[in-house]
C-alpha cells in the first residue's frame, strides 16, 4: 500500500488509518455508466462538460473552467498561457509539492524559491517583493509568482496581489489543496489571476486523476484545450495539422463522470474535514507540544489535511512512529523546494520559516471517511506517546 502523500489514495483496509484516502458517495457510479452506455469513454464527452459547468456553478459563474489530466498539467499550461519559456524566472513558494515548480522546469524556466510566513504558511510578502527588487536589480524581472493555499489555507492575497500589481507580475494560484477553502468570502482558486485544482487521488474530492484551470476569459480557455488536445489547427478538417507543440492533457469524460458525482457532496466533505480537524483541536490543544495553525480572520480553510506543530524534531518522530506502529498513517509536512536536491542550486529567499516546519510539522489522518473511533483511537496515541 503507498505511504507517499500524493499517492495515499487507498481506502482504509486490514485496520490501517491512511492519511487521506478517495470518498466515494455512490452517486459516481450513474455518470460513469452513462459515459459506457454512450460509448463516449475519450476525453470528450457531456461529463467534461456538466464537469466544467459544475465547477463553474460553484466557483463563480463569471470564470471559465478547464478540466485536465492533473494539476501539474493545469500549471504547466497556466504557465504557457502566460507566456513563460526559456531562461524567464518564476518567482513560486517553496513550501509545497514538487508538482508546484517541476512545470517551470518543463518550459526551461527557472523557479527562485520564496520563504513562508507563520500566519498561513505560505508564501511571506516581504520574502517576495525582496526578491522582486533583487531580480529588477540584476536585470531580470520575474515573469509569474506561483503561490499555494498550502494544505487548504489561502494565501496572504490581499498583500501579495498588491505586490503582484505593482510590479504587474501575474499571479497563479496553486490551490490543488483548497477547493472549498475561501478568503473573505472568495472562494479560493479565484484569488490570482490563473487558478489550479488538484482531483488526484487524496483530494477533498476526486477523479482518481485530475485537475483543472480557473481562468478568467473565454479565449484563455480556447487556447487551454488546443494546447491539451495536441495543438491540432482548427482551421483544417479533413487531415491533422499542427503549428505549435501541444500536450495529451485533457480530463476522460470517464474521470469527468466521477468528478460529477463527487461535486455533489463538496460541500459534506468540505464539513467532515473541518470536523476532523474540530475534534483533533478541542482534544489536543490541552497538550503543551501540540500547535494547531489558526484560520486569521477571514480565512476559511477546508482543512485538507489537520496539521500541528510540536516542540522539536525529535518529539514530532514520536508522535510519528507510534502512530506508524499502530497501522495509522501520518506524514512530515512538505519538505521546502529550496532544500530539495534538484533545486540545490537554484536561487532562494528564506528565512528559515519552511525548513522549521519541516522539520517540527506533523500532518495527521484527515480523510473524510474516518469514523469518531478512528479520531480517538489516533488521540489516545498521541497522548500516550507525549506522556
Amino acid at each position: 500500500m503507498p505511504t507517499n502523500i500524493e499517492s495515499s489514495d487507498s481506502l482504509n483496509t486490514n485496520g490501517m488509518i491512511w492519511l487521506s484516502p478517495p470518498h466515494i458517495n455512490g452517486n459516481e457510479q450513474k455518470y460513469l455508466q452513462e459515459a459506457f452506455d454512450s460509448n463516449w469513454i475519450a476525453p470528450m464527452g457531456n461529463n467534461i462538460t456538466g464537469f466544467e459547468i459544475d465547477l463553474q456553478n460553484y466557483l463563480s459563474k463569471e470564470v471559465q473552467v478547464a478540466v485536465l489530466s492533473s494539476g501539474t498539467a493545469a500549471i504547466h499550461l497556466a504557465l504557457q498561457l502566460l507566456g513563460i519559456s526559456n531562461g524567464d524566472e518564476v518567482l513560486c513558494q517553496s513550501f509545497t509539492f514538487c508538482a508546484t515548480a517541476n512545470p517551470i522546469i518543463y518550459l526551461g524556466a527557472e523557479p527562485i524559491f520564496i520563504d513562508s510566513e507563520k500566519d498561513t504558511w505560505n508564501m511571506a510578502p516581504e520574502l517576495l517583493e525582496h526578491a522582486i527588487l533583487n531580480r529588477i536589480k540584476k536585470g531580470k524581472r520575474p515573469k509569474a509568482i506561483i503561490v499555494v493555499d498550502i494544505y487548504g489555507m489561502p494565501y496572504k492575497a490581499k498583500e501579495i496581489n498588491a505586490i503582484a500589481l505593482k510590479y504587474e507580475i501575474p499571479i497563479i494560484e496553486d490551490s490543488a489543496e483548497a477547493l472549498g477553502s475561501t478568503y473573505f468570502g472568495t472562494k479560493s482558486g479565484l484569488l490570482g489571476d490563473i487558478g489550479v485544482l488538484s482531483f488526484n487521488g487524496n483530494k477533498i474530492i476526486t477523479t482518481s486523476a485530475g485537475g483543472a484551470l480557473i481562468l478568467k476569459e473565454q479565449k484563455q480557455k480556447e487556447k487551454t484545450l488546443y494546447l491539451a488536445t495536441q495543438a491540432r489547427d482548427i482551421n483544417h478538417k479533413t487531415h491533422y495539422q499542427h503549428s505549435e507543440i501541444g500536450y495529451n492533457y485533457r480530463m476522460s469524460n470517464v474521470l469527468a463522470g466521477i468528478g460529477r458525482g463527487q461535486m455533489e457532496v463538496l460541500e459534506d466533505r468540505v464539513s467532515a474535514r473541518r470536523s476532523n480537524h474540530r475534534f483533533y483541536q478541542d482534544n489536543l490543544m490541552v497538550l503543551p507540544e501540540i500547535e494547531f495553525l489558526e484560520e486569521p480572520d477571514g480565512y476559511m480553510s477546508n482543512r485538507w489535511l489537520t496539521c500541528v506543530l510540536t516542540p522539536s524534531y525529535e518529539i514530532r518522530e514520536s508522535i510519528r512512529l507510534a502512530l506508524l506502529n499502530e497501522r495509522i498513517e501520518s506524514r512530515r509536512l512538505w519538505k521546502p523546494m529550496h532544500l530539495q536536491p534538484v533545486f540545490e542550486n537554484n536561487l532562494n529567499f528564506s528565512d528559515g520559516t519552511s525548513e522549521d516546519l519541516f522539520n517540527r510539522g506533523l500532518c495527521l489522518p484527515s480523510g473524510s471517511n474516518l469514523l469518531e473511533e478512528d479520531l480517538k483511537r489516533i488521540i489516545s496515541i498521541i497522548k500516550t506517546a507525549l506522556s
